[in-house]
């Protein structure tokens, strides 16, 4: 896992979703998830079938945010649990040993750790940065980055206020994953926004 790691809005006008959603894909874009905090079950359920349906076309992970019911439904590739979530066992066991289930663990090396053992495949950490989208207390230190690659054996995420400029000492420090909502899909050319993301792991 390496790249940029986009993320959803919750955008209830789903044509548009897709539509930015494919120009990130075009850009380079290695992984997509559906996260919308808003809709009820049934939008969920139609913008989840069409973003999945838009990653097979472009052969790029489609991952659901929180509903393991919905990721089983439609047979998406992934999981992502949040520290309110159900944990991370219970979703691997629910899920089987094939899917992609990452682990949000904001500022807490100890809580990678507990993800690693519970059989997370990759670990998220943020927020760094103060966000357009998500409400959180910025205290993640960057050097978790440095110290998650010397003890967890897992790719890490970054995310939280994500832009090309200060994404790139994370990726330097050893991000594997820039995870990006509104610098991509608030830009005016998300495809060029998911192009300079996906530049910065050139060199790194």
């Amino acid at each position: 896992m390496k790249g940029l790691y986009i993320v959803t809005p919750d955008w209830d006008d789903t044509a548009k979703l897709l539509k930015v959603s494919e120009q990130a894909l075009q850009g380079g874009a290695a992984l997509l998830q559906y996260r919308h905090k808003t809709a009820d079950a049934a939008l969920r359920r139609e913008q989840a079938e069409a973003l999945l349906a838009l990653c097979r076309r472009y052969q790029r992970p489609f991952i659901i945010n929180d509903y393991v019911d919905l990721c089983l439904a439609l047979d998406a590739d992934g999981i992502h649990v949040g520290g309110t979530d159900v944990s991370v066992a219970e979703v691997r066991a629910l899920v089987g040993p094939g899917k992609i289930v990452g682990a949000s663990c904001y500022g807490d090396l100890q809580l990678a750790h507990a993800a690693q053992r519970a059989g997370a495949s990759y670990v998220a950490f943020g927020g760094f940065y103060p966000s357009r989208v998500k409400k959180y207390p910025v205290t993640t230190p960057a050097d978790i980055v440095t110290r998650s690659k010397a003890e967890i054996a897992l790719p890490n995420v970054v995310i939280g206020g994500m832009t090309q400029e200060n994404a790139l000492p994370l990726i330097a420090a050893g991000a594997d994953m820039v995870a990006a909502i509104s610098s991509v899909y608030l830009a005016e050319d998300p495809t060029a926004a998911a192009r300079s993301f996906v530049a910065l792991f050139e060199n790194n």
